[in-house]
């Protein structure tokens, strides 16, 4: 089951997230080199989580750099952003923490039921045995040109 994250969003940056559709997860591997990408997630018991879905790769889900990257260093860091022409209604949402693979069917069962209910597309998609990755926040930063979120 879940642990209690070291952060936990507020209600504002619970409320921004939600608000986005993808987010940019950040992985470093074990010399430091950094690898970023955007991905699908959705929030559930405070962690985001996403999964390796069905859309073209290279490699294997289990063999995909962040995966590995990962398993080597789980620290990570996602961010999701709002960009606008007017820069007053600028606004992003930066969550470090340490991320791991979910294991557990019941765990597995519900990030794959959240991730169903917000991107209709993985409801045709074999997700079942697919990596599934979930973030715990140890640091959450919202920033917003107007000062709101």
């Amino acid at each position: 089951m879940y642990n209690s994250p070291v952060e936990t969003l507020s209600p504002e940056a619970l409320a921004f997230l939600e608000r986005q559709r993808i987010a940019r997860l950040a992985t470093v591997d074990e010399s430091g080199q950094p690898h970023a990408l955007p991905i699908c997630f959705a929030v559930l018991g405070g962690r985001i989580c996403t999964v390796i879905d069905q859309k073209p790769k290279r490699g294997q889900p289990g063999s995909l750099r962040r995966v590995r990257n990962i398993l080597a260093n789980p620290r990570v860091c996602l961010v999701s952003d709002e960009y606008h022409e007017d820069w007053s209604r600028l606004a992003w949402l930066q969550i470090r923490g340490r991320a791991s693979l979910l294991q557990e069917p019941h765990d597995r069962g519900a990030a794959l039921e959240a991730l169903r209910a917000r991107y209709p597309q993985y409801r045709q998609m074999h997700l079942d045995d697919a990596p599934i990755i979930a973030i715990e926040p140890e640091r959450i930063v919202m920033w917003t040109a107007a000062g709101r979120a």
